[in-house]
């Protein structure tokens, strides 16, 4: 993926649920970039938005990884 192409936030989620849709979409062949606070992964934190994980794809694939992942 080149560092030209943007990308969209599919889902917001929490770690664990991240690394599974992650997964997922690889295996359909669509690149995944995960998005969070680090902080929020070391202390376990999961509020004002620390533990939450945002999960992209580049744009033009969006609409196929929410549809392959069912939102």
């Amino acid at each position: 993926m080149t560092a030209r192409r943007k990308l969209a936030i599919i889902h917001i989620c929490q770690q664990g649920e991240a690394a599974v849709i992650k997964s997922h979409l690889e295996s359909e062949d669509i690149p995944v970039v995960l998005s969070y606070e680090s902080a929020g992964l070391v202390y376990g934190l999961t509020i004002n938005g620390w533990g939450e994980v945002k999960i992209m794809v580049p744009e033009h694939l969006a609409e196929e990884a929410k549809k392959i992942i069912g939102i």
